[in-house]
């Protein structure tokens, strides 16, 4: 579908922007086609001053869910206090395209974004993609599949396994393979990519593990898959194909630093026996039960993507 975007004409159902002050308001697309009931799976998307390839990714990414997709699905922009058109574009994507919205997040942060779309989702999984669409999209049904068939809880894109196909500088490779090497020495842990921005999450583990997360920013990510490894919670692996943005506005080296304060604090509240779910909630997660969806669904998966 081809977007016709004009952010200032407003749509039914709108309300003012929110000041600074106020709680997250999510603007939901009212266009004929949207998803109707709690779809299979919802893809958050968080964005900070992207107003230059927010509307072209999103149509990729709405065009590829609505052609190649098996499961029902719905689409969050998750706009983490712009500056710039941001905000104004992602609303009239969800004015345009079905099965998108939009929310509103007065302050910056990835982790902070994500927490506030997952928290509120009615899917039975939740994931989230990059804007840049770093990640080929054909990944995406590999990545759920292990979630709704109850066979995984957290599933992830790896650019360091086996299968993969990367094109990235030597600067950001290496910063990338350093800072996974020090999670297995340090923590210990067996993942192999914490900062893919290409990950999903079982409903349920969400709701549990997500709270836990003191990080609002890039750590979040890797947070969540530490006190998902912790509790005994299975993680799946997805080599995907990633090509590098030489235009992002990551800063890779105060990222990392920021990163590895994270490592030192998860470090200390381990230490104190911090990061454990109590009993009851771990033994649910650990049976690996199925998300909840449907047996079209999950026939859907099993007839077109293997996990």
């Amino acid at each position: 579908m081809t977007a016709t975007l004009d952010p200032t004409v407003p749509a039914a159902g709108e309300v003012a922007a929110p000041r600074r002050s106020e709680a997250p308001v999510a603007w939901r697309s009212t266009v004929a086609g949207s998803v109707v009931g709690d779809p299979d799976v919802e893809i958050v998307v968080p964005v900070y001053n992207e107003e230059r390839v927010l509307v072209d990714s999103i149509g990729k990414l709405h065009a590829y869910l609505t052609d190649a997709f098996p499961l029902t699905w719905h689409i969050t922009i998750a706009d983490n206090a712009s500056t710039d058109a941001t905000w104004a574009l992602a609303r009239a994507l969800a004015r345009t395209l079905p099965g998108v919205e939009a929310m509103h997040l007065s302050e910056k942060g990835r982790g902070r974004a994500l927490r506030a779309a997952w928290a509120r989702s009615r899917a039975d999984v939740v994931a989230y993609v990059d804007v840049d669409l770093s990640t080929a999209l054909d990944a995406l049904g590999p990545l759920v599949a292990p979630l709704v068939s109850g066979h995984s809880g957290v599933a992830i894109g790896t650019r360091l396994a086996t299968g993969a196909h990367v094109e990235r500088g030597a600067k950001r490779e290496v910063i990338s393979r350093c800072y996974n090497l020090i999670l297995r020495t340090v923590l210990g842990v067996r993942f192999s990519d914490a900062q893919c921005g290409f990950k999903a999450v079982r409903r349920d583990v969400a709701r549990a593990l997500v709270p836990m997360v003191a990080d609002q920013a890039w750590f979040f990510d890797t947070e969540l898959l530490v006190l998902a490894e912790r509790n005994g919670v299975r993680i799946h692996e997805v080599p995907v194909d990633w090509v590098d943005d030489p235009d992002s506005s990551v800063d890779v080296v105060s990222t990392a630093v920021e990163d590895l304060r994270g490592v030192i604090r998860l470090l200390r509240a381990f230490a104190h026996g911090g990061g454990r779910l109590d009993a009851r909630r771990l033994a649910g997660l650990r049976r690996g039960h199925p998300a909840g969806g449907s047996t079209r669904s999950r026939g859907c998966l099993r007839e077109g993507v293997t996990a």
